[in-house]
């Protein structure tokens, strides 16, 4: 059994049904959580985003959300993107992070090892980012982006910031 006290469905009783309808989140039972990454947007608002959690609760810590499908192995939720948002470098030590691009488009930034490398991902790209590669991005656009993200965990640790970006000396509320 998982800390959520979800079973997994290969070991669940009862009919399919029964054991495949809690793993079913549906559109019009989610809502967006513009408070999810309010830390980051207290300080600047270039910073504002808002997470719909479908599978578990990713990666920008929120602590639990008995609306989503229950994690197993990894975590999957939408990110909205507002015209001329960021996502600030960050880096995910203990996780691959996927973006899939649904709708518009972002410039991504890298860095490793005091390497650099940016892209611009549109509707239906995705790029796999490995762990321990710091990330983020950009919506230089006039329209609104809609990524899907996904983590390669069940609950990703807390990812961090460079020693030298504003954020990094932010306190998560």
């Amino acid at each position: 059994m998982l800390d959520s006290g979800h079973i997994p469905a290969d070991t669940e009783s009862g009919t399919l049904q029964e054991r495949l309808e809690n793993r079913i989140a549906r559109y019009e039972t989610r809502t967006y959580d513009w408070g999810a990454l309010k830390f980051q947007a207290d300080f600047d608002p270039k910073y504002r985003r808002a997470q719909m959690r479908y599978v578990g609760t990713g990666g920008t810590g929120v602590k639990s959300d008995n609306n989503t499908v229950p994690s197993e192995h990894f975590t999957f939720s939408t990110m909205v993107l507002p015209p001329g948002c960021e996502g600030p470098m960050h880096v995910h030590d203990d996780v691959e992070e996927v973006f899939f691009m649904l709708r518009g488009r972002v410039r991504l930034f890298f860095e490793d090892n005091g390497e650099t490398w940016e892209t611009v991902i549109g509707e239906r790209d995705l790029i796999s980012v490995p762990a321990g590669v710091y990330r983020g991005l950009v919506n230089e656009w006039d329209e609104e982006a809609l990524m899907c993200v996904m983590l390669g965990a069940r609950k990703p640790q807390l990812p961090t910031y460079p020693d030298d970006h504003p954020l990094a000396s932010v306190r998560r509320h």
